[in-house]
């Protein structure tokens, strides 16, 4: 039997394994310790009323011979894709339904969509980054090419035209600088994406976060980018699924490899490979989308980005250069004092008891860097900054 080899070339643990064994260590170790924990992206709000309402509906419809549902689409049920066709029309874009794939999440199609390209693709993966985008190549065997995020650029690299690649991955608003493109940027990496014939995979999984006028929502909002763009989001931060698994992937009709429809290939992929959301969840996915669902899940947003405002507060009494804090959830600064960044999660868990990530675990180019979530509480995000220690 043969197996995959590239699969030995991952690293050992993945990151948030191993934050979770040291962090189990330590408590182990302090059981008196009071740990806050403030690393892991994770949602604690709870759902909004009107998606949990919509959840209840559907589980009583399926209780019922007359309205119970079976197999579905492997596209995802008409009616959400509509509900999504009508949140980007908000934002100007026009999209057939067509276009729109149901998913489970962001993680699964950005790892899954490999299936639709061929061996020994050249892959252009900014430095630091999420790490499903990496750990999905290698085990493709892909090559892939870092392009430098730093102080310097904003940790918002750009197109360099002597490189040549054939896909592209985004993130915006970044994780886990928290960094956002403005559109004048993003023009730049689809320009740089149609001279090479490349594909961009666009990460908008953070969407809801944004308030700028310059700052995009969908890379759809700028011209070219149906031509040569794939757009990735997850109702795990916009609406709390972290737990309830859902997202959508949109592939326009415009976007080719040659002469071939991505949405063809990935159409045939997902009635291969995927059976779909459920029922229930996908009338909870409607109801995000529906007025007061959005004024729910906006509720939701608006408080754990004070709560980003809190840390970056903190951070900036201290002295400390940090990204992120305003169109994120995330806040990324720079270790005090020299430390690596493993160094100073030792550090703060020590000194402070509070939980973050370290830079180092998203690449090379985060060494040095760390990175706090501000999806914890209001109360534990208060007494983690009263007790910061840095």
């Amino acid at each position: 039997m043969n197996i995959n080899q590239n699969y030995f070339n991952l690293k050992d643990s993945y990151l948030f394994s191993t934050i979770a064994e040291k962090v189990e260590d330590f408590t182990k170790r302090n059981p008196e310790k009071d740990v806050i924990r403030l690393g892991i992206g994770d949602v604690t709000l709870p759902l909004a009323p009107a998606v949990t309402d919509a959840m209840q509906n559907a589980v009583a419809e399926m209780g019922k011979a007359e309205t119970f549902r079976g197999y579905r689409s492997d596209m995802g049920y008409d009616f959400l894709r509509h509900a999504v066709a009508g949140y980007y029309r908000k934002k100007g874009v026009a999209l057939e339904e067509t276009e729109i794939f149901i998913s489970d999440g962001a993680k699964s199609d950005t790892g899954n969509i490999l299936d639709i390209f061929g061996k020994d693709n050249v892959v252009l993966i900014p430095d630091p980054v999420y790490p499903v985008y990496v750990d999905t190549n290698i085990m493709s065997g892909n090559k892939i090419i870092y392009m430098n995020g730093n102080e310097e650029n904003g940790f918002l690299p750009l197109p360099d035209y002597n490189i040549k690649c054939d896909i592209i991955y985004l993130c915006s608003p970044n994780n886990p600088s928290g960094a956002v493109y403005t559109k004048q940027q993003l023009k730049q990496w689809i320009d740089y994406a149609l001279e090479n014939e490349a594909v961009i995979l666009f990460d908008s999984a953070y969407e809801a976060f944004v308030r700028g006028d310059d700052l995009p929502t969908s890379i759809y909002q700028v011209d070219g980018a149906k031509r040569c763009a794939v757009e990735v989001c997850s109702l795990s931060k916009t609406a709390g699924f972290t737990g309830t698994r859902c997202g959508y992937t949109i592939f326009p009709h415009d976007c080719k490899a040659g002469d071939v429809s991505l949405n063809r290939l990935w159409l045939r992929r997902q009635s291969t490979k995927f059976n779909g959301v459920s029922y229930i969840v996908q009338r909870g996915a409607e109801a995000v989308f529906t007025e007061e669902g959005m004024k729910q899940t906006r509720q939701n947003i608006d408080y754990y980005l004070d709560n980003a405002k809190r840390i970056a507060a903190a951070l900036k009494e201290r002295g400390i250069w940090f990204a992120g804090g305003e169109n994120s959830p995330y806040i990324w600064f720079k270790c005090p004092k020299g430390m690596s960044s493993w160094e100073f999660f030792d550090h703060l868990l020590s000194e402070s008891n509070i939980v973050g990530t370290p830079g180092a675990g998203f690449g090379k180019n985060g060494e040095g860097f760390f990175r706090l979530s501000a999806f914890g509480s209001r109360e534990n995000v208060i007494r983690a900054m009263e007790r910061l220690e840095i």
